[in-house]
């Protein structure tokens, strides 16, 4: 046999191909997410595989996303997931998809690293979102600028939201240096607007005619030049990176450390913040994972761990506070040494008082000595990790609140500013409970993951700088 002829027999079956965007803007605000959920509800209610992505640790625009798209979604980021991580997700997702879809963060360039390195990085084509409502030249100016201002970023064009009127949106693609940029306008309209609070978007879930909002939203885009546009007219994109087995998994092999465990998981309204790949790596650590409610009064499963998420405690902490039976049954939990992980909310509810976003305090399940209080202006956000035996946990953290505890923070996580580390959240530990701010990304690290929900001691801190007892990066 000849040299390239065996060469010919080793080399990988060629990658599928499908059409891909990234959606992104010059700031937030502009309206990324509905034109992301616009386009994934056009295609996907005309039969398309579509697979959505969000860069970013976010939790809300996600949940639509899912919707529009009708798949779960996960998230990218370069930092908290990693290289590797991002790579796989997107090749697993092309495998099996028509259209892949990530939705940027914040601006096209903004953090360390952006949305824009995610683009580079994978060859994603950009759609850049611009809210328009206010500029006529400046538009093209602006498209101009978001498209070249680093080298190597794939561009798909334009698209022009919350746009007056026909003779409006001529003006800005007649700015337009390369007529083909245009991707269209959207006007501004109240019949698919996605409405927002303290933490961002309300939960999909929450509104009885969300998917109403996405339909109209996907018919203006039909309207426009990207709405009409066939999927095969796109251009079409590889991806990198060596696919797991099916789309949905986790990409690394992972030892079944939980093998045989039930993890009770807190889902509902008041619980809302769990990653779809976090349950997904509680599943091949080997663990079964029981959801529960508890808003509707659901007691708590049987169970050799707990896992209480973020979500909005303080909207619903009325309710939570009047739960005696499942306070009592979390206090038999941690009492028996069985581990309790709570994020952010879900630790917020731990606290003997809850004060709301109206002055009201709430005698809440009295796990953490102190108080926390909900704030009106935001008191943390960021990547952050979590350094255990010389091994880090990412994530991030993201709220309004701050807790004021005579409980000695056990460690503190790691801040990421400015490319350097510095003191973060504190993780308060009371025998099998442990409780942080971090939203923790489990795929980063699922040994750590497992150390938290196991019943021996955690790994040693890695040194950090001390914080004070209120809770305010």
């Amino acid at each position: 046999m000849a040299d390239h002829q065996r060469s010919a027999l080793h080399q990988p079956p060629p990658r599928r191909r499908c059409a891909a965007v990234l959606v992104a803007a010059p700031a937030s605000g502009q309206g990324k997410t509905t034109v992301a959920c616009a386009l994934a509800r056009l295609h996907a209610r005309a039969g398309a595989r579509v697979r959505a992505f969000k860069c970013g640790p976010d939790f809300l625009d996600p949940q639509w996303l899912a919707l529009a798209s009708g798949a779960a979604v996960d998230s990218l980021d370069l930092w908290i997931n990693g290289e590797a991580d991002c790579a796989a997700r997107l090749a697993a997702a092309a495998e099996h998809a028509d259209l892949v879809i990530v939705e940027g963060v914040m601006g096209l360039y903004d953090g360390q690293p952006s949305a824009a390195d995610l683009a580079r990085r994978f060859g994603l084509p950009v759609l850049a979102v611009i809210d328009a409502s206010a500029m006529a030249g400046t538009f093209g100016a602006l498209a101009h600028g978001l498209q070249h201002y680093r080298p190597g970023l794939r561009w798909l064009g334009v698209l022009a939201n919350r746009v007056g009127s026909e003779r409006h949106a001529q003006m800005l693609q007649d700015g337009l240096n390369q007529p083909a940029d245009w991707c269209g306008a959207l006007p501004r309209n109240a019949a698919w607007t996605l409405p927002e609070r303290h933490l961002g978007l309300v939960q999909a879930a929450e509104l009885p005619d969300a998917l109403a909002r996405l339909d109209a939203a996907a018919d203006a885009l039909a309207a426009t030049p990207l709405g009409r546009r066939a999927l095969a007219d796109w251009p079409q994109w590889t991806p990198q990176g060596t696919p797991p087995a099916m789309a949905g998994t986790v990409p690394t092999p992972i030892a079944p450390l939980l093998a045989g465990r039930r993890i009770a998981l807190a889902q509902d309204a008041a619980f809302c913040f769990s990653y779809p790949a976090n349950i997904a790596t509680l599943q091949a650590l080997g663990a079964t994972v029981l959801p529960f409610s508890p808003l509707a009064g659901d007691a708590l499963p049987a169970c050799d761990a707990l896992w209480l998420p973020g979500g909005y405690p303080e909207l619903h902490a009325a309710a939570l506070a009047a739960m005696a039976p499942l306070r009592a049954q979390l206090h038999a939990h941690v009492a028996a040494g069985r581990p309790l992980w709570a994020e952010c909310g879900g630790m917020m509810a731990l606290f003997d008082t809850l004060v709301d976003g109206q002055g009201q305090a709430h005698a809440m399940w009295g796990l953490l000595p102190g108080s926390v209080t909900q704030g009106q202006r935001l008191a943390a956000l960021g990547p952050q990790q979590l350094a255990l035996g010389g091994q880090q946990l990412r994530g991030h953290t993201f709220h309004h609140s701050t807790c004021a505890t005579p409980q000695q923070p056990w460690a503190h996580c790691q801040a990421v500013r400015g490319g350097a580390l510095a003191a973060g959240e504190a993780l308060y530990v009371r025998g099998t409970l442990r409780a942080s701010y971090f939203h923790a990304w489990f795929a980063s690290n699922p040994a750590l993951v497992a150390a938290l929900l196991s019943p021996e001691p955690l790994p040693a801190a890695d040194v950090a700088a001390a914080m004070p007892d209120e809770v305010q990066a």
